[in-house]
């Protein structure tokens, strides 16, 4: 197996200490992702060299035995695997309160019924989720992404946490929170956009 000082060697961290505050804090941390380079090896680095508690929220994949293979994948690298689904809610905050770094892909509106924002100059849906959680449990939410270097190296990078101060409404702190966030996106997707690997229709014009 791969040892915590060979992936010591292989990864570089910029923002890691975002991500330490967060959990000195004690309300854990909220790893909102894009689909973007190999974020499963900064988990198994976080996970096995900084010995910190990793949940994951997984699409269900069909077939199923591929969405089981990724499911066993994950969990051999430390981490705790979390279905969407009915239960996620529960999930996800027993996560948190047990100061966990929770990470979600947030790039893609799976559910379809995501906050409206403009994203790469087009307006589409994001996922409500990080920016709703954020508000709710003061645990920060923190843009971060993780790129492939080279053939043995990879650049992992987490920008400092959102602004989820509550100003008003709920709804309102939620759209504001996910259109930040939404920026954020395109600024990590523009440092290696080939690295991109959305591949499901994302804007209203990808079905027209």
């Amino acid at each position: 197996g791969t040892t915590p000082e060979q992936l010591d060697a292989g990864i570089h961290v910029d923002g890691w200490d975002h991500v330490e505050k967060g959990l000195a804090d004690g309300r854990g941390v909220i790893l909102a992702l894009p689909h973007l380079g190999c974020w499963e090896w900064a988990g198994f680095w976080a996970a096995a060299s900084k010995r910190v508690p990793i949940t994951v929220v997984v699409e269900s994949l069909e077939p199923r035995d591929v969405y089981e293979w990724f499911v066993a994948l994950r969990e051999a690298l430390g981490m705790d695997v979390v279905p969407l689904g009915p239960d996620v809610g529960g999930a996800v905050l027993g996560a948190l309160r047990g100061n966990h770094v929770l990470c979600l892909l947030c790039d893609r509106d799976l559910g379809g019924g995501g906050v409206e924002v403009e994203f790469f100059g087009e307006r589409t849906t994001l996922p409500a989720g990080p920016a709703t959680l954020g508000l709710r449990t003061g645990a920060p939410v923190l843009p971060a992404a993780v790129f492939y270097g080279g053939p043995k190296t990879r650049l992992g990078v987490g920008r400092p946490p959102l602004d989820t101060a509550r100003t008003g409404r709920l709804r309102d702190d939620v759209a504001r929170v996910t259109q930040d966030l939404a920026h954020e996106l395109e600024g990590l997707v523009r440092r290696a956009p080939e690295q991109w690997h959305l591949l499901q229709p994302n804007w209203p014009s990808d079905r027209t």
